[in-house]
């Protein structure tokens, strides 16, 4: 500890602020004067205190978690460090390790505060642009040189005084500028001696005039530049006094700028007593000029501050003559409004100060703008709750805090049912009011400790503080309980309901990106299993999820390298029994998953949007084998499944009318089976496109009618030609009477509307014997085959032979 009190002496004397961590236990032996200060924090409360409490930033956690294992030895980077006051301080932080002769190892920190500097920069920026714009703006012309009389600036008034030629404008040549004065005034020689002489007393200040060749008379007011109370170089005005009437001009604009300034502006003595307003001071304070006038300034700006008292503002003053800073102002009605006051010197023509200037600008705008911006940077600008930014700075503290403090929380992830409805219905401006309303009710539910963020969409986000099981499912029910309530905007009512995952800190993820990923992947199979629910997360999930996502990235490899195959299944004539049609069906082997069912890959295909690619491709396929085994004279019914996806494609009928025009396919040996779902949906779009798809000739069959949303209103408007009775009902006639039922009466309504019916699934002669006697026209199933290949389904043509075969003699299986 010798090296500890040597270096005490010398920490005190520095301006930043540093501590001394001994690399053994990573605690604080010694502390300066200036960390104190930046702190808040007595010097002996501090030592033997560990550095990992000083840490308020991830980095920072895992820098001295790195020293402490031998892994880090160094830092240098900007951070955030928190006060005893629990204020937040931008500050540079250097770490770098030192080593005693005794062996002993040290990490000297040493921490530059940053808001000050900042602040300084920014009133540094902000005064150059201010100047920069002052001298611009001023009526005179302005010529700023250093010590040596190098040019610094000018501005354009002064090119314009003196006439300055394009090539001294767009170049740099202090030179050619000072021969181009000297040789257009009167009398060079003079005017030469005089500028030497100017330039060989610094501390000079003077009044020329000047006599130009042109006639015109210029006022040359010459002042040192002052930096730190140095003289740094020279500023000359040159004012063009030809005609006085100018002058008077420039006063009258003066005193018109004076009173119509937005900012309030009051001119005060030596002892800051009021001598005038203009009216902005006046719709500022509520008051009128003769009841500011005389007052002192004090009265109506609170310039006093315990950081910076008046008579320090004054001192200011003094030493610089401009003093700015922000204070807090109320109007008369007590409405307070921040503001940017500023103090200006103003000397008499003997350069005495004999007045003030007072500038008071309102800063609500920019401070609620400023404010705005922090909002839009950290919260979502529909409904204000916090966005995944903060989201993720919240939940990563809730994980350093967990950790330290052996504790867990609960990540819930939210989705609102069937909210696309409501959007597609009634609009988005509508969507947004409800989505306001949800947001509502969901903190209304949640204790101020937790955290509700909006990531997009009708997603939601909660973190749930210091929980665990029971106080998550607690929490699930609240918020399904609460959201069941019916809403009610512009008058309608109607209803909502929640899909929740729930994520549970640390069994179930010890980072965000896995917490977030496993709520989801429980509000996931929630949204399968139903909606309305709510599901905590298990290992298995993403177990399933991962498969589903590998078979629908295989799902298009095979597309691409043609391994999908089209098997074709006989439908028969159960009259004759010979061979009616061919159902055409999806047959699909992967290399590494194996041969894989359709009930493996259809409903994933449906999921992501692939069964609209995959469904063109068997649709064309299924044209494709029709058209040969036409040309073979193997005469029968193409059909092919559609899809919800593929059917409501805008260019679905367009599509399959081309592939028709470029086949050799009677478009009537092609039939399309629809389920009843398609055919509910947007009826009117829906009977437009049927029509349109028997026009071209195509025949239009309902698969598994009887399952879904059977309705004797669209079979009497939609151009219907087949119901195909679905297996369920025909693999347990004739013993179960419902199922048997079921089928004679799909049969007898189907013949009531003129339409065909076909059965499939029928695998033993008392199934078919049964449909015979219902008066069924056609049946498939493995009585007669299972789906085969295109080859095998030629020799199935030989052996069954075709129905519109010249020999009628029937063929009965």
């Amino acid at each position: 500890m010798s090296c500890i009190s040597t270096w005490q002496s010398l920490l005190d004397g520095l301006n930043e602020a540093v501590w001394i961590v001994d690399a053994r236990d990573l605690c604080l032996v010694a502390i300066n004067r200036a960390a104190e200060e930046l702190l808040g924090v007595d010097r002996a409360s501090l030592l033997g205190v560990s550095v990992m409490d000083l840490a308020s930033v991830p980095e920072d956690f895992l820098f001295w978690e790195g020293v402490a294992s031998g892994r880090e030895t160094s830092l240098l980077s900007e951070t955030w460090l928190r006060r005893a006051d629990d204020s937040l301080a931008a500050v540079l932080r250097r770490v770098s390790r030192i080593d005693c002769i005794h062996g002993n190892m040290f990490f000297v920190v040493s921490v530059s505060d940053l808001d000050e500097r900042r602040a300084v920069e920014g009133e540094l920026e902000k005064l150059v642009a201010e100047l920069r714009a002052t001298l611009e703006s001023s009526a005179d012309g302005i010529l700023v040189a250093d010590l040596d009389g190098k040019i610094r600036g000018f501005n354009q008034r002064f090119a314009e005084a003196w006439e300055l030629p394009e090539g001294l404008l767009t170049e740099r040549n202090d030179a050619g500028v000072y021969r181009w004065m000297r040789d257009a005034v009167l009398n060079p020689t003079e005017y030469a001696a005089r500028v030497e002489a100017i330039e060989n007393n610094p501390l000079l200040e003077s009044t020329d005039l000047l006599m130009l060749r042109n006639g015109q008379v210029l006022e040359r007011v010459t002042l040192p530049q002052y930096a730190r109370g140095h003289p740094i170089g020279r500023v000359y005005s040159f004012r063009n006094i030809t005609q006085r009437l100018v002058d008077e001009k420039s006063l009258k604009r003066a005193a018109r700028v004076f009173e119509a300034s937005l900012d309030a502006i009051f001119v005060t003595d030596l002892d800051l007593g009021i001598l005038t307003v203009n009216p902005a001071c006046e719709r500022m304070t509520g008051l009128h000029a003769g009841e500011i006038v005389g007052q002192s300034l004090t009265r109506f700006l609170s310039l006093g501050s315990d950081d910076q008292p008046e008579h320090s503002i004054l001192d200011t003053l003094d030493r610089d003559g401009l003093w700015q800073g922000e204070i807090h102002q109320h109007r008369r009605d007590g409405e307070g409004f921040p503001c940017l006051v500023s103090l200006v010197r103003v000397l008499d023509a003997d350069g005495r100060p004999f007045q003030f200037v007072v500038f008071v600008k309102d800063l609500s705008e920019a401070v609620a703008a400023r404010e705005r911006i922090e909002e839009l940077a950290y919260s979502d600008a529909l409904t204000g709750l916090p966005n995944r930014v903060r989201l993720t700075e919240r939940i990563e503290f809730a994980i350093k805090m967990a950790r330290r403090g052996r504790s867990g929380f609960a990540v819930l992830f939210l989705d609102l049912d069937r909210f696309k409805q409501i959007n597609d219905s009634l609009g988005h401006l509508f969507g947004d009011r409800v989505l306001i309303e949800v947001a509502h009710r969901i903190k209304g539910c949640l204790r101020q400790v937790d955290t509700t963020a909006r990531l997009g969409g009708d997603e939601f986000v909660l973190l749930l503080h210091q929980t665990d099981v029971l106080g998550a499912e607690q929490t699930a029910r609240r918020l399904m309980e609460v959201m069941s309530r019916p809403f009610e905007i512009d008058g309608m009512k109607f209803s909502l309901a929640l899909s929740i995952g729930i994520a549970l800190y640390p069994q179930d993820g010890e980072t965000l990106d896995d917490l977030i990923k496993n709520a989801d992947s429980a509000m996931y199979h929630v949204k399968e299993r139903g909606r309305g629910d709510f599901r905590f997360y298990q290992s298995q999930m993403n177990v399933g999820l991962l498969s589903r996502m590998k078979i629908d990235h295989a799902m298009r490899e095979a597309l691409e390298e043609q391994r999908f195959r089209l098997f074709y299944q006989p439908q028969i004539d159960l009259y004759s029994g010979r061979l009616v049609g061919a159902e055409a069906l999806v047959r699909w082997t992967d290399p590494s998953l194996g041969v894989m069912a359709p009930s493996d890959f259809i409903s994933i295909a449906e999921e992501t949007g692939f069964i609209v690619t995959l469904g063109g491709w068997v649709l064309r396929e299924a044209i494709r084998q029709g058209e040969l085994w036409q040309i073979q004279g193997i005469d029968l019914t193409m059909s092919v499944n559609v899809s919800a996806a593929q059917f409501h494609q805008l260019n679905f009928v367009e599509s399959l009318a081309q592939w028709l025009t470029a086949s050799r396919l009677p478009a009537s040996r092609l039939e399309l089976e629809l389920t009843e779902s398609i055919l509910i949906q947007n009826v009117d779009e829906t009977l437009i496109r049927l029509d349109a798809l028997v026009d071209l000739g195509v025949r239009l069959a309902i698969d598994d009618f009887g399952t879904g949303y059977s309705s004797l209103a669209y079979l009497k408007r939609f151009p219907i030609h087949k119901l195909k009775i679905d297996r369920s009902f025909v693999q347990d006639i004739p013993d179960d009477e419902s199922d048997a039922a079921i089928s004679t009466a799909i049969i007898n309504l189907a013949h009531s509307l003129n339409l065909k019916v076909i059965a499939e699934g029928v695998e033993n002669d008392i199934q078919r014997r049964f449909l015979l006697d219902a008066g069924c026209d056609e049946f498939q199933g493995y009585l007669c085959s299972p789906p085969v290949d295109p080859d095998s389904f030629v020799q199935l043509v030989g052996a069954l032979g075709l129905s519109d075969a010249p020999d009628p003699s029937p063929r009965i299986l």
